[in-house]
C-alpha cells in the first residue's frame, strides 16, 4: 500500500487491528455454537464475549512478539487473547484449523471491500450521467484508428462509459458473492473435529455463504475470479482516461482535466496543462491489472491445501482494493470537473472539408442505381483530393463538380447529405437504452 493512491475507509479494513478483530469474532462465534453444541462449556464462551466487551484496545505490538517466538500467527494471536480472557481461552479454536480464521477473515475483508467499492461505482456513474445528459446532443467527430469517421455527440461517448461501468459493477457484485464464503470444516477439510453446524452459525453471523468443501482452504478459483473481475474494472479505467488524454491533446482540445488556480503543470514550461490524473490512473490500472495473475497462479496448491497463497494474498488483497478504490474515486473527480469546449470540438469536426458525410454520398448513390463499386469510386476520387488539401478544398463542392456524381444526384440531393443532424437522430433511442430515459 503507497499512502499517496490510498483512502481512508478502505486501507483502514487491512489494518492488523481490524484483522485481529475479524479474527476474535470467528473464534467467538465458533466458541459460542460449540457451547449450544455441548462441546464446550457455555462459560467460555461469556467469557469471551465479556472480555470483548470491554472494547479491549488490540496490542499489535505484543501479538507480534508472541509471533516472533512462535512462528505462526494464529497462535500468536490465540495466546494473546487467552492471557487476556483468562483459563475459559482453553476452548477457543476447538477443532478448528488457522486456515478457517485465515480464510474466513479475507472472505469478511474482500466483502467489505467489494461493498467500498460497489460504492466507489455508483458515484462514478453519477457523475457519468449527468455529463451524459449535459452534452447529449453537442456534436462530436467520432474516430475509427484515431482518423476522423462520422460525427456523434459527446453525451454518447459518455453513454458508452456508463453502460461499461454499469456492467462492471454486476461483474463486482457477482465478485462479491463468490469470494463471500466461510470455511470452519477443521484439519484437511473433513469436520472430523468439529460439527457443520458451527460452519453455518459463524457464517450467518458474519453475513457469507457456507463454503461446500474446503479442504481446509476455500478453493482460489473464488479469489483468482475476484481479482481479475477489479482488473477488468481497471481496464474500463483505463479506457476512459486514455479517452480524456487523448481528448486533450493541444492538436484536438476537445475536453480537458480542470485545471485549479496555482496548479502547475511543467517545471519548465509554464505554458503546460498536463493530463496528469489521467496519465495516473492509466499506471494504477496496470498495477491492478497485474495482481490478477498471481491470483491465477493461487489456485493451484499442492493436495489442495498448502500456504503458497498466503504471501500472494497478504500483497495483492490490501494493495488491489486500494489502489482501485483509489483510482475510482480519481475518475469520478476527473469526469466530474472535466472541462468540455464543444466550439473546439465543431471547429475539429469541420476540418476535413466535410468528408464525415461521404458514407451518406455513397450510400444516396447506391440508392441512385450506381452500382456500390462505382459509387465508392466516386466518392473516394473526390475525397481524397480534400484529404491530401488537408481539408481546404470541400467535399461537396467537388461532389457538384463531379460529372458521374450530378448525373445521379441533384445538387439540392447532394447538399442535403450534408446535413449534420441526420446523425443525431437515434440519440433518444441510445439514451434509453443505456439510461432508461431520453
Amino acid at each position: 500500500m503507497i499512502p499517496r493512491y490510498a483512502r481512508p475507509e478502505m486501507t483502514a479494513i487491512w489494518e492488523p487491528e481490524s484483522r485481529f478483530r475479524i479474527w476474535f469474532e470467528i473464534e467467538a462465534h465458533a466458541t459460542e455454537a460449540l457451547a449450544d453444541l455441548g462441546v464446550v462449556p457455555k462459560s467460555a464462551a461469556k467469557a469471551l464475549w465479556d472480555w470483548w466487551a470491554t472494547n479491549p484496545a488490540i496490542d499489535v505490538a505484543a501479538i507480534d512478539a508472541i509471533e516472533a517466538v512462535t512462528k505462526h500467527d494464529v497462535i500468536a494471536f490465540l495466546t494473546w487473547v487467552a492471557e487476556n480472557v483468562g483459563d475459559e481461552a482453553r476452548f477457543m479454536h476447538q477443532g478448528m484449523t488457522s486456515s478457517d480464521v485465515l480464510d474466513t477473515c479475507l472472505a469478511v475483508q474482500l466483502a467489505r471491500a467489494s461493498d467500498i467499492l460497489i460504492a466507489d461505482i455508483d458515484a462514478l456513474l453519477a457523475v457519468i450521467k449527468r455529463r451524459a445528459f449535459e452534452h447529449k446532443l453537442t456534436p462530436t467527430i467520432g474516430r475509427s484508428h484515431g482518423i476522423h469517421a462520422e460525427p456523434v455527440t459527446f453525451g454518447l461517448k459518455m453513454a458508452e462509459a456508463y453502460a461499461e461501468f454499469t456492467r462492471c459493477r454486476a461483474r463486482l457484485v457477482a465478485a462479491r458473492e463468490e469470494v463471500a464464503t466461510c470455511a470452519i470444516s477443521g484439519a484437511v477439510g473433513t469436520f472430523a473435529n468439529i460439527d457443520p453446524k458451527v460452519e453455518e452459525h459463524v457464517a450467518a453471523k458474519l453475513g457469507l455463504a457456507v463454503e461446500p468443501v474446503s479442504t481446509q482452504v476455500i478453493p482460489r478459483d473464488r479469489h483468482a475470479m475476484f481479482f481479475a473481475v477489479l482488473g477488468v474494472v481497471a481496464s474500463s479505467i483505463e479506457r476512459l482516461s486514455i479517452e480524456v488524454r487523448h481528448l486533450q491533446r493541444t492538436e484536438v482540445l476537445e475536453a480537458e482535466e480542470y485545471f485549479s488556480p496555482g496548479q502547475k503543470g511543467s517545471s519548465a514550461m509554464p505554458h503546460k496543462r498536463n493530463p496528469v490524473l489521467t496519465e495516473n490512473l492509466t499506471g494504477l490500472a496496470r498495477m491492478v491489472r497485474a495482481y490478477a495473475l498471481p491470483a491465477m497462479e493461487n489456485v493451484a496448491l499442492w493436495h489442495e491445501r498448502d500456504i503458497s497463497h498466503s504471501s500472494v494474498e497478504r500483497y495483492i488483497a490490501p494493495d488491489a482494493t486500494i489502489t482501485l478504490d483509489f483510482a475510482l474515486g480519481r475518475l469520478t473527480g476527473v469526469i466530474d470537473k472535466l472541462l468540455v469546449y464543444p466550439e473546439r470540438m465543431m471547429k475539429n469536426l469541420d476540418k476535413m472539408g466535410g468528408l464525415v458525410h461521404s458514407q451518406r454520398v455513397l450510400l444516396a448513390l447506391t440508392q441512385a442505381g450506381v452500382s456500390r463499386e462505382d459509387s465508392y469510386r466516386y466518392v473516394q476520387r473526390n475525397a481524397m483530393k480534400v484529404w491530401e488539401s488537408d481539408g481546404a478544398l470541400s467535399l461537396l463542392e467537388l461532389l457538384k463538380a463531379d460529372a458521374d456524381v450530378a448525373a445521379a444526384l441533384s445538387a439540392q440531393e447532394i447538399e442535403d447529405k450534408f446535413n449534420l443532424d441526420y446523425h443525431f437522430k437515434q440519440v433518444d433511442t441510445i439514451f434509453t437504452r443505456v439510461f432508461g430515459q431520453a
